[in-house]
C-alpha cells in the first residue's frame, strides 16, 4: 500500500513537472527581433577601476560605489576633491583638417601646418615629443621649442619609413596598429623604425565600378613566392641626428616581428625570422652603433608563430630575468631567463595551454596567468605557480569559462563566469580561493519563466580516435525526438583560431532560428587551438584536409544521432571561413549540402606571402598541398547549392579567389549564387551590410526551412 501511494506521488510529481515546462512562456517580438531579454537576463555591474590592492570601484544601477576587498563592505563613492578646480596639464594631441595640434589645459597649439596628412601621431613617454609619420617619412616635434623633424628624407611610393608594408600591416604588426612601424623607447631617448623597401613587390590592381570609368586601385601585394618588402631596422634619436642601422642585411629572404626596448632603453630586442618561418631568433641590438647578438633563438618542425602584441617576453623590474612565453614544446608553457637570454627553468609545463600572464608577484616569487587545460579546453582557468615551477595551484571554482580581473599587488581577483548553460556570474575572490562576495548576476527574475533554446558543448571522437572534438549546439525549443531537422554550421576554421568556448550566450537570432527548427552548431578541429601546438601542427602543408575530416565527423555524429536532416546541412563563414564553406561543398560535398561563403580564398596561391607560406610553404617545395588545398581542384564533386560573397575592393582576400572558383562552376556547369558589393573590403557596413545579412537569411529560409523569409526577420 505504501508502495502504491509512493508511486501515486512520483506520478504526480511528474505530471506537475511537465505542466509546468509546458506553461512556459513564449518569447516575443521584442526579444527575437530586438534582442531584448530585459527581464529575462540583466546587466552585471562594471568594474571601473582598482583603487589600490584592497579596493576597487564597481558601478551598478548607474551609481559608483567603492568595495572594500578584504570584507566585501561597500559604500556609495564620492570622487575625492584633491586638487579640485585645477586643470590637467597632461600633453594631448589631437587632429584639425590635416594638421596636429597640441591640446594643454584648454588651449590648442597648433604643431604642423600644410596640406600632407600627419599619420600614427604618437607622443613620447615623457611627454616631450610627438612622432607620426607624413608622406612615407618619419618626423617628430619637439613639444618645447614646436620645431619639427624631420628624421628620413627618402620617402616615396616605395620606400616607407615608420609606416609599414602591407603584409607587416595585415600579417605582422597587425592592422590595429593602422600601419605604425615606430617605437619609442622607454626613457624617450631613441625611436626604433621600419625602413621598408616595397619596389620588387608585385603591384596587384584592384577595380570597381562606380562612376563613368570606374576605379582603379593600385597594391604592392607579395603573394605566394614573391619577392617581399627589403626591411631595414633603424634607431634615431628624437630630433632626428644619428640615425643606426641594425646589422642586418636587407637584401636576405626574412622577415622582422614587432621589436623590444629593455624596460631601461639600453638596447632594442629585434626579432628575426627565416622566408621558412621555422627559425625565430631575438637579437639584441646596440642602440649606438647598431652590432647585434643572439639573445634567444628557436626552431620547430612546422613554424614559429612572431609575436605582434608585445607579449612573448615580459622583463622582471628586478632585473633578474624575464619570462618568455613559447609553444615549442607543442604547447604554450612559460619559462624564465636570465637577463642574458639563458634558460634557466620551465615554469609550466604539461599538455595544457597558457593564454595570458596577468601579474608577476616578484616578492613572492609567484606567477598569476590564465590557461585552458585538457580538463576542458573549452574554458579558462585563473592559476598561480612559483617562478620556479612549483606548486601551480588553480583559483577559480567550478565548471566554468572565466575572465579575470586581479588587483595591482595580486591579492584579489574579480572573476566573471559562465557556461553554455548559465549566464554570467560575478564573484570577488581572494588568491587565497576564498569567496569574499558576490558581485552579480545577469540571470534576470524571469529567466526561468522563459522557454529558451538549450545550449550544450559536445564533444565528439574523431575518426582516427586522436581527439574528442568540441561543438557548440543550440537545440531547437520543443525537439520532436521522431523529427530530423537541418542544421546550420557556423566556422571560421584559421590555424589556433577556435571558436568554441563554453560560454552563455544569447541573441535575438538565435532564438528565433531555434523556434523555427533550425540546429545551429559552431565547430573547432584538431588544430583550432584546444589542443596546444601539437593539434595546430596538423595543419603544417596541408590546409582544408584535417579541418574537413573533423567537421564532417561532428556533423556525421549529429546525423547519426538522429536528429539531424542529412540533405540539409548548411555550412557558412567569411575569410578563412569562406574558405572551409568553399571546401565543404567540393572536396566534402558528401557530407555539406548548402553552404554561404564570405570574402573566400579558394587556392592559396592567391594569398599572401607571410601568412600561407608559414603553414604552406612555397608552391615549389609543397606542389601536392597547394593542389589538394585547392578549392578549385575538388570543385568537380560539387553539387549542392552555395552563395559566393566578396567585396569588390577586398585588399586582403581579392575577389579574384571567388571569380576563379564561379568561373570553374560556370565551365563545370553547375549552380550557385553570386553577390559581388562595390565599395566592400574584407567586410562592410551600412545598407550593403544589411543586405548582406538579408541575403543569407533568405537563403536559410529557401534552402534550410522552404519557405519565404517572415517580413520581421528582413531588415
Amino acid at each position: 500500500m505504501n508502495l502504491l501511494k509512493h508511486i501515486a506521488a512520483i506520478a504526480v510529481l511528474l505530471i506537475f513537472s511537465l505542466s509546468t515546462q509546458a506553461q512556459k512562456k513564449e518569447l516575443g517580438d521584442d526579444q527575437y527581433f530586438k534582442s531584448n531579454f530585459k527581464g529575462i537576463t540583466q546587466n552585471l555591474p562594471a568594474v571601473v577601476k582598482w583603487i589600490d590592492d584592497s579596493h576597487f570601484i564597481l558601478r551598478r544601477d548607474g551609481k559608483n560605489y567603492e568595495i572594500d576587498c578584504r570584507n566585501g563592505a561597500e559604500k556609495e563613492y564620492v570622487e575625492p576633491n584633491i586638487n579640485k578646480g585645477t586643470v590637467s596639464v597632461t600633453p594631448n594631441i589631437i587632429t584639425k583638417g590635416n594638421d596636429l595640434y597640441l591640446r594643454k589645459n584648454t588651449e590648442d597649439i597648433r604643431l604642423t601646418n600644410d596640406e600632407d596628412a600627419e599619420i600614427n601621431a604618437t607622443l613620447s613617454p615623457d611627454g616631450n615629443y610627438v612622432a607620426y609619420t607624413k608622406k612615407n617619412d618619419l618626423y617628430s616635434v619637439n613639444l618645447a621649442t614646436l620645431k619639427e623633424n624631420r628624421i628620413t628624407k627618402d620617402g616615396s611610393e616605395t620606400i616607407l619609413n615608420g609606416y609599414a608594408s602591407w603584409v607587416y600591416m595585415e600579417e605582422i604588426l597587425g592592422r590595429s596598429g593602422r600601419y605604425r612601424a615606430f617605437w619609442w623607447s622607454p626613457d624617450s631617448k631613441r625611436i626604433a623604425f621600419f625602413r621598408s623597401d616595397d619596389t620588387k613587390i608585385p603591384v596587384f590592381t584592384i577595380t570597381d565600378a562606380p562612376g563613368l570609368h570606374g576605379v582603379v586601385e593600385t597594391q604592392r601585394y607579395p603573394k605566394v613566392g614573391d619577392p617581399n618588402p627589403e626591411v631595414k631596422v633603424g634607431m634615431v634619436e628624437p630630433d632626428g641626428n644619428n640615425i643606426v642601422w641594425a646589422a642586418f642585411n636587407e637584401k636576405d629572404d626574412q622577415y622582422f616581428g614587432m621589436p623590444y626596448w629593455k624596460p631601461d632603453g639600453s638596447s632594442l630586442l629585434v626579432q628575426w625570422m627565416n622566408r621558412l618561418q621555422n627559425n625565430l631568433i631575438i637579437y639584441e641590438v646596440n642602440k649606438f652603433t647598431g652590432a647585434k647578438a643572439e639573445f634567444y633563438n628557436e626552431t620547430q618542425k612546422s613554424w614559429v608563430d612572431l609575436d605582434d602584441q608585445g607579449g612573448r617576453i615580459q622583463f622582471m623590474n628586478d632585473k633578474t630575468g624575464f619570462i618568455l612565453q613559447s609553444d615549442a614544446s607543442g604547447w604554450n608553457h612559460l619559462y624564465f631567463h636570465d637577463m642574458k637570454g639563458k634558460l634557466v627553468n620551465a615554469i609550466t609545463t604539461g599538455k595544457f595551454t597558457v593564454t595570458d600572464i596577468k601579474y608577476v608577484d616578484e616578492k613572492k616569487g609567484v606567477v598569476y596567468f590564465t590557461a585552458r587545460t585538457l580538463e576542458n579546453t573549452a574554458r579558462n582557468d585563473f592559476y598561480r605557480i612559483n617562478v620556479n615551477g612549483k606548486n601551480m595551484e588553480k583559483l577559480t571554482l567550478g565548471e566554468y569559462n572565466n575572465s579575470i580581473n586581479l588587483s595591482p599587488q595580486g591579492s584579489y581577483f574579480i572573476t566573471t563566469y559562465s557556461n553554455a548553460g548559465s549566464p554570467p556570474k560575478m564573484t570577488l575572490m581572494s588568491t587565497k580561493r576564498k569567496i569574499i562576495k558576490d558581485l552579480g548576476d545577469s540571470k534576470g527574475a524571469e529567466f526561468e519563466n522563459y522557454n529558451l533554446a538549450k545550449t550544450e558543448i559536445i564533444r565528439v571522437k574523431s575518426d582516427d580516435g586522436l581527439y574528442d572534438l568540441p561543438m557548440k549546439v543550440t537545440w531547437p525549443v520543443n525537439m520532436d525526438k521522431n523529427k530530423k531537422y537541418p542544421v546550420l554550421v557556423s566556422v571560421y576554421g584559421g590555424p589556433n583560431a577556435g571558436s568554441v568556448m563554453d560560454t552563455w550566450g544569447i541573441n535575438g537570432n538565435q532564438q528565433w532560428y531555434a523556434k523555427e527548427g533550425l540546429i545551429q552548431v559552431s565547430m573547432d578541429h584538431r588544430a583550432s587551438g584546444h589542443f596546444g601546438k601539437e593539434g595546430v601542427s596538423n595543419m603544417y602543408h596541408n590546409l582544408g584536409y584535417w579541418e574537413m575530416k573533423d567537421y564532417s565527423s561532428m556533423v556525421k555524429w549529429l546525423i547519426e544521432k538522429g536528429s539531424a536532416d542529412a540533405t540539409k546541412i548548411c555550412i557558412t563563414g567569411f575569410s578563412y571561413g569562406g574558405y572551409m564553406t568553399c571546401y565543404a561543398l567540393t572536396y566534402a560535398s558528401d557530407v555539406f549540402t548548402h553552404g554561404m561563403a564570405g570574402g573566400s580564398v579558394t587556392d592559396w596561391t592567391l594569398y599572401d606571402s607571410h601568412y600561407t607560406e608559414r603553414f604552406m610553404g612555397t608552391p615549389a617545395n609543397n606542389p601536392e598541398g597547394y593542389k589538394s588545398s585547392s578549392v578549385m581542384t575538388h570543385a568537380a564533386k560539387y553539387k549542392g547549392m552555395i552563395q559566393v560573397v566578396h567585396g569588390m575592393i577586398d585588399d586582403n582576400v581579392h575577389i579574384q579567389n571567388s571569380i576563379q572558383f564561379i568561373s570553374k562552376l560556370q565551365d563545370l556547369k553547375k549552380d550557385f549564387e553570386f553577390m559581388p558589393y562595390s565599395g566592400g573590403r574584407h567586410g562592410w557596413g551600412g545598407n550593403k551590410g544589411t543586405h548582406f545579412q538579408n541575403l543569407k537569411t533568405k537563403f536559410i529560409y529557401k534552402y534550410l526551412l522552404e519557405k519565404d523569409a517572415p517580413k520581421t526577420m528582413l531588415k
